[in-house]
């Protein structure tokens, strides 16, 4: 078994939140953290879980962007995790730019579902990501600097 590192998992709620919630196998070894918007299938998912709940709706919305700021500077700095992992999408920008600044190291995981374009999230993150991680191989044409790991369903 590996060092447990302090980790703290960045996803909206739906499926963002599943696909992060599905790499268990490795953040179960971990002392953690989640952030994610406070909606039922979150709730229940993370329940027993410590979680931290973003500022929504965050597509277009220029104040509840500058509250997950705050709030990613709030909960990085008290928590101090060794690295920020995120599926995406919204809450997720404001984490990795927070996180970079405070030189903290981030890991992205592009959803399984877009293959042959960027989200916004996507592409706002890449700059800031440690390590990209795709599902598909059509994907690494996308984000040259990525790793491929498979499907996480």
């Amino acid at each position: 078994m590996m060092n447990p590192m302090r980790t703290l998992l960045v996803g909206s709620s739906g499926g963002h939140l599943a696909q992060l919630h599905q790499l268990k196998p490795w953040w179960e070894q971990h002392d953690r953290k989640w952030v994610t918007f406070e909606k039922p299938d979150a709730i229940s998912l993370l329940a027993g879980e410590d979680t931290e709940w973003a500022y929504q709706p965050t597509t277009r919305n220029i104040p509840n962007l500058l509250r997950n700021l705050r709030l990613s500077w709030k909960v990085l700095r008290e928590y101090r995790p060794d690295v920020v992992v995120s599926t995406g999408a919204g809450c997720a920008f404001p984490f990795f730019v927070m996180a970079k600044a405070l030189r903290m190291k981030t890991v992205y995981v592009e959803v399984y579902d877009r293959i042959d374009s960027k989200p916004l999230t996507s592409k706002l993150c890449y700059p800031f990501s440690d390590l990209f991680l795709v599902q598909w191989d059509e994907q690494q044409k996308l984000y040259p600097k990525s790793q491929v790991i498979g499907r996480l369903f």
